[in-house]
Order: C-alpha cells, then structure tokens, then sequence
C-alpha cells in the first residue's frame, strides 16, 4: 500500500501568505499542514509516500520536509508541472504508485487523527476499486457531492453542482485499486480544463466498478482559508496539546491551563491561558495570551494582547492597545503603534488582503 499526498496548487484563497510560501507549509499548531497528513500515513502503516509537487514551491517543501526519515517513511517528490486536476496528478505518479493500492490525501486538508486507518482496514478487507469519504456539510455546492444507497455503495458523483442532489461533500481522502488509472484514461478534462478525480471515479461506476462511501464521524477541515486555518489550529490545540514548559517563566507571570513553550523562550508578566502553543527563541513582555493562540518561533510580543490568532515565524507585534483576535499574522510582519495619531490612515497593503476597521 503508498500514500499519495497533494501539495501543489497555488493556495490562491490564502494570500497574501501564500504569496511567498506553499499553503501545505502554513503552520496550524506550529506544525505545517502537510506534516499532519504524512503523519496520518505513518500512524496507519504506509511509509513509502510519494508527494505531489510544483515548479513554484516544490523546492520549498521537499526542503522542510526532507526525505521522510523525520516521520519514519520513505518520501519520493513527484512533479506536477500545471495544476490540471486530481486525476491528472494520479497520473503523473503512475511511475511512482506502479499497480499498488494507494490512498489519496489533499496536503492541505485535515482529519481527526486516528481514522485513517479504520478506512484503510475497510479498503483492504472489502478490495472495491475505489473507496471514498464522506462529511456532511452546510454548503454542498463549494464540494463534490455524492448520492450513495443505503448499502453505502456510491451512484453519483457531482463536482461543485449547483443544485446539489445531497449534502455529503467528498472530504480530501480516497483509496483506489490500479483500476483508476483505466479509468483516468477514459475521461476528458471539465469546462474548467481540469482532469476530476469525480469524473474518473464515476466512470468507474458507470463500469459497474465497486465503489464504497463511508460517512467520516470526527472533524474535517480543507484549510484554504483564513477563518479554516483559525478553527484548525482550535481543534488541534483542544485535542492535542499538553502541557510541556521549556523556556523561561518569571514570578511576574501567570500559567493557566495548557501551555506549551518552547525552548530558549522569555515570558515576562504575562497572562497566558491556554490552550496556546508557544515556540522557540520567543520573547514575550507585558502580554495577554488568550485561548486557542499558536505563536511561532522567533516571535516577539511587547505589551499585546491576543487570543483566538496565529502567529508566525519571526513577526513582531509590540504596543498594540487594543485585543488582536480571529488573526493570522504572517512570517516576519511587524505590526506597531505610530508614534502619534495621524489624521488619516496610511496603508500599504498587497494583493488578496483582508482588512477588517472597526
């Protein structure tokens, strides 16, 4: 069984973050998004991974990923040289996945940790030609829809209809046989240009192929967004965080709950109340650390406050009167008070920004 693992794409919904970087690299809980899913795998039992990459930041992310040896897998990187769809990204790592059963996972996708493998063991005990997870949603039409019988065997797949025929969105995680790739062959690109993973899967179904759905229980998020990103880094710092104090707390300050600080890190007459996850080489003074925050490495925070936000890689935020929450911060911003009030706002502000004056 491998592991076929999606991080291409341009993270469009995510500028400006992703303007400089791969959205898969955006840290929830200070840990990239697609070390998450690598890690599903390896939880699970598939060590050989082949991850799909492109020309803009594949060096990117095999650089901070490496070889696989840091999550105990073997890690081959695949280059998709246009984004022209799932099913074109199967095909391009035909050389890679061979005849092998694999299972598909979106990069920047999240599931509760520890479901992968019920499904796999379903996979591997049931052998259809493909198997697919389901979640109901509010929104149907942003997802492909399935419309399953109530043997849990799929009829139709719909991508982003506009009248959805269900609310059962197809969350980013498929198993497939060899038998796709035929089935890949046999379909054309949609109205968008793209090769769907939904048409080639429905032509498995018009070929009287087994195709199984299974309703996915716990949470998933497709963390494309900002307000995504947010209610990831919640879920994760809820289920998962502990307790562990590796830098320096002075008397001054206040622990409550789960915390989590790095090394080599300085908390001085600060309120922290998890859960919050501090990084290493952090210099805190004089803040208010709310619930549900992720403070990178390298950050600097002076009389602040915050709560319910990310923060990323060395960006400092020093002197700001008012709560910052509901906020990502990008790596290496600086965010400070003017000297003096001015009479007119100023700004500098780039492209796909979202500003919020209240």
């Amino acid at each position: 069984m491998k592991a076929l693992i999606l991080s291409g794409g341009k993270g469009t919904r995510l500028r400006p973050l992703t303007h400089s970087g791969a959205k898969q690299l955006v840290p929830v809980a200070n840990k990239p998004v697609l070390w998450y899913g690598i890690e599903e795998m390896v939880a699970a039992g598939i060590t050989d991974i082949g991850i799909i990459i492109n020309p803009e930041t594949g060096a990117e992310v095999q650089a901070k990923t490496g070889d696989g040896g840091y999550f105990g897998a073997k890690i081959t990187y695949i280059l998709q040289h246009q984004p022209a769809g799932l099913a074109h990204a199967v095909q391009v790592a035909r050389p890679f996945l061979a005849d092998s059963p694999f299972v598909m996972y979106l990069g920047d996708n999240l599931i509760q940790l520890g479901d992968l493998n019920y499904f796999l063991q379903q996979f591997i005990q049931q052998q259809p030609e493909a198997l697919i997870l389901l979640r109901q949603v509010a929104n149907p039409s942003a997802f492909g829809v399935a419309r399953v019988d109530d043997t849990g065997q799929v009829f139709q797949l719909i991508e982003k209809p506009k009248i959805p025929p269900s609310n059962l969105a197809l969350v980013g995680v498929y198993f497939f046989s060899h038998v796709i790739f035929d089935a890949i062959a046999n379909i054309q690109p949609s109205a968008r240009g793209e090769l769907e993973i939904t048409d080639a899967i429905q032509h498995l179904i018009d070929q009287q192929k087994q195709v199984l759905a299974y309703e996915l229980q716990g949470w998933w998020l497709d963390t494309g967004k900002k307000d995504d990103l947010l209610e990831a880094n919640r879920l994760i710092l809820d289920t998962y965080l502990s307790t562990t104090i590796d830098g320096e707390i002075d008397t001054q300050s206040q622990i409550i709950g789960r915390v989590q600080i790095g090394a080599r890190s300085k908390v001085t007459n600060c309120t922290i109340r998890g859960p919050v996850i501090i990084g290493s080489d952090c210099y805190l003074e004089n803040c208010f650390i709310g619930p549900y925050s992720s403070i990178a490495n390298h950050v600097t925070l002076i009389d602040s406050d915050l709560e319910h936000s990310m923060v990323l890689e060395g960006a400092k935020i020093a002197r700001i009167h008012q709560r910052i929450i509901d906020s990502v911060i990008g790596q290496r911003a600086q965010l400070t008070l003017a000297p003096r009030r001015p009479k007119a706002l100023r700004f500098l502000i780039g492209d796909d920004c979202q500003i919020e004056l209240t």
